[in-house]
């Protein structure tokens, strides 16, 4: 850690600690004559804006896409609220929530929104809460719940029959506790009651549009219908299914215009249930094939339902009258998660494989947010172009197009992908694999052009020469293999093998002369090598001078600063250099992106910092 930093005037080096270990970093000359460890660095005068948000939660959050009289569709994903103009194509973002956002409900005025959070990593510092917020001026208006929820916030809801007066809330702990709030008290809010729900998993959690103080949560073989009396005590009926016909899982929830309960449960069954009872008052068996994920009553009292494994988005009638409208979603979007109602005729629908389509029945549904199903690992920015291309464990490699924010190619690759890089003219793209193997792929005709194994482990990390002849990639078997690129980047020929790491390869940076390589690993080090020879360079003294043409090592003397003082080695994930060589910006497992200004030798340093998601280590 850098509060116990020391540097030796002798031989102008830095001796700081990460777990203990000592780490020398020896200081360029420019900066080694008038060093000191002592000063402090300014702060950088440019400021990080999150831009744009790509991606949408629909594979394990449930009733979280809705329509608001702004014209924007709002959605969470990882800790960022979006809310989007698709007719413009503008995003909005709210970004006070401090870890992954896993709820999300609309006040009856359609202003304000309550959205809520789980725990940080640790459960101490990052505490899971309630945020209730103002969704034109983005103006946060209460806190709710700080020190009360345990695990997440997975189910919210705002009353109804009494405009909004109280807020529900579910936490996703043991108990998956209920909890009520009169949420305009004070700065906090007040808990008017909270009990114990269910040990079995709850999947959703409403109020009663017409009933006051009334409730009803679902979720693993149950209904519940609550009613909360004057004194603040909740009391709970179970629903009463017939033995035959009692389903694994109620999975939504929703409410019929004339006030009755209507729920669909993992046999693909809908039952309505009478008002102001705990019964069945009728059931139709097979609406979809396998479970219904989403219910949406509309404006006119039609009923929407969208099935989690047929992909199909059925309409019914006011009664529940089989109109034979419906449609089917292509299966590459996945199962229906959520369906709600859009702009005028139009139905939103968001799918399990994180994807949100647009449309009616008449005209079809088309995809407007696209996205990965499984970790992100790989990231790559075109080097000319305003492109990028993403890669990860759901073996599907993607480019953007960061201008119109869109995909414009999407590809099965057939393999878990752990990095990515572009060849020094963006036609192609190598894909590093979990297994050892990596792939050359055109970048125009998504043509695989060529794959290689190293190893049986993963490719952490894959970098390119700054003249593109030359290309390294660190493995987590602790090696860094070398490959001579001839024909444009489509062919590779390998040159030798780096031994001398005793960890996994974290990051690689190549110097301006094409022929120097340095890399950091799991365990801390900061070793240099000949490229050519792929032998060690044993005195780090003597490229202490040396020009480097990227700065993606967070471990060396230049990005010294960006190691917070309890850092223990492994809360800084990423790090990259601007081309201008003014800036530096880092990634941590805090969800924090730093800015920093470049070189950030001093081991105290002002950042300024934009809080975005959990992020694991990726390229």
């Amino acid at each position: 850690m850098t509060k116990d930093a020391t540097y030796n005037e002798e031989d102008k080096s830095l001796k700081m600690y990460l777990r203990g270990r000592p780490i020398i970093l020896y200081a360029p000359t420019q900066y080694a004559e008038n060093y000191e460890i002592t000063k402090v660095s300014t702060a950088p005068t440019r400021r990080l804006k999150l831009d744009w948000a790509y991606g949408y939660r629909g594979r394990d959050c449930r009733s979280n896409l809705y329509f608001l009289p702004t014209g924007e569709m709002i959605y969470f994903v990882a800790s960022v609220v979006v809310l989007y103009n698709v007719e413009d194509q503008n995003q909005r973002h709210y970004v006070e929530h401090t870890d992954d956002v896993k709820s999300l409900a609309i006040h009856p005025n359609k202003m304000l929104v309550a959205t809520g959070q789980c725990a940080g990593p640790d459960k101490r510092d990052v505490r899971p809460h309630i945020r209730i917020w103002n969704s034109v001026s983005l103006h946060t208006q209460a806190i709710i719940g700080m020190n009360d929820f345990d695990v997440s916030v997975c189910c919210l809801s705002f009353s109804k029959a009494d405009g909004g007066a109280l807020l529900l809330a579910i936490d996703e702990a043991a108990d998956h506790n209920i909890s009520v709030w009169d949420w305009q008290k004070g700065e906090n809010g007040y808990r008017i009651t909270e009990t114990k729900c269910s040990v079995d998993t709850i999947v959703a959690a409403e109020f009663h549009p017409l009933d006051r103080n009334t409730i009803v949560t679902c979720g693993k073989s149950h209904i519940a219908f609550w009613s909360l009396d004057v004194g603040g005590t909740l009391y709970k009926r179970m629903g009463i299914f017939e033995t035959r016909d009692k389903p694994k899982y109620v999975t939504c929830v929703a409410f019929l215009q004339t006030g009755e309960t209507i729920t669909g449960d993992s046999n693909g069954n809908l039952a309505v249930w009478g008002r102001g009872t705990n019964t069945i008052w009728k059931l139709i068996k097979n609406v979809h094939e396998g479970p219904v994920f989403s219910i949406c009553v509309l404006k006119d009292g039609s009923v929407i339902t969208g099935g989690g494994k047929d992909g199909k988005i059925m309409e019914f009638g006011p009664n529940l009258q089989v109109t034979g409208v419906f449609s089917q979603i292509e299966g590459h979007f996945g199962g229906i998660r959520v369906v709600s109602e859009g702009k005028g005729s139009q139905i939103l629908v968001g799918t399990t494989r994180n994807c949100i389509l647009n449309g009616t029945f008449d005209l079809g549904f088309h995809p407007i947010i696209l996205g990965h199903t499984d970790e992100l690992w790989g990231l790559a920015s075109h080097p000319s172009i305003p492109q990028f291309a993403t890669a990860g464990y759901d073996r599907v490699l993607q480019l953007w197009d960061s201008m119109s924010h869109s995909i414009l190619w999407s590809k099965d690759i057939g393999e878990q992908a752990q990095s990515l890089a572009y060849s020094l003219d963006g036609a192609c793209v190598l894909v590093g694999c979990t297994n050892g193997k990596w792939m050359i792929f055109d970048t125009q005709t998504r043509e695989l052009l060529g794959q290689h194994t190293d190893g049986s482990e993963p490719i952490q990390v894959i970098q390119f020469s700054p003249d593109g002849t030359m290309v390294a990639l660190g493995s987590r078997d602790n090696h860094i293999y070398i490959y001579q690129v001839s024909e444009d980047g489509t062919k590779y020929s390998r040159v030798g093998r780096c031994s001398g790491h005793s960890s996994y390869i974290t990051h690689v940076d190549w110097a301006t002369d094409n022929q120097t390589l340095r890399s950091n690993s799991g365990d801390y080090e900061l070793l240099f090598w000949n490229a050519g020879t792929c032998r060690q360079i044993p005195q780090s003294t003597m490229v202490r001078d040396v020009e480097w043409a990227t700065n993606t090592c967070p471990l060396n003397f230049t990005s010294v600063g960006i190691w917070p003082e309890t850092a223990d080695g492994t809360d800084l994930n990423a790090c990259d250099r601007s081309h201008d060589k003014q800036l530096m910006v880092t990634g941590d497992d805090f969800g924090k992106v730093k800015l920093y200004s470049y070189p950030v030798i001093q081991t105290k340093v002002c950042p300024c910092y934009h809080h975005i998601v959990l992020m694991e280590p990726r390229s």
